[in-house]
């Protein structure tokens, strides 16, 4: 979310017991870079794909965030990497 520029920045404190991280939303003239979020997989119902299966959110104006064999990424860099996954949200 932070290389598609829904995220301000990021940052992870591991000073503490237990790790923090300190998320700031992106804002562009006062109104959120986020519209919109949608949690596809749920505990009960686990949504799976492969690559070439995953539809593009807005026609590409918005990302899937996927949970692959090699991390959790968006669906433009799991196209990349040409990996399917559990499609765990979409945003724009």
């Amino acid at each position: 979310m932070l290389e598609a520029k829904y995220l301000d920045s990021v940052k992870v404190d591991e000073s503490t017991k237990f790790k923090q991280i300190e998320v700031k939303l992106k804002y562009v003239n006062g109104t959120s870079a986020i519209s919109h979020i949608k949690r596809v997989s749920k505990p009960g119902v686990r949504i799976y794909t492969p690559i070439a299966d995953q539809k593009r959110i807005l026609n590409g104006l918005g990302i899937a965030i996927l949970s692959t064999s090699k991390g959790v990424m968006s669906d433009k860099a799991a196209r990349k990497a040409n990996l399917g996954g559990e499609v765990l949200a979409e945003l724009w």
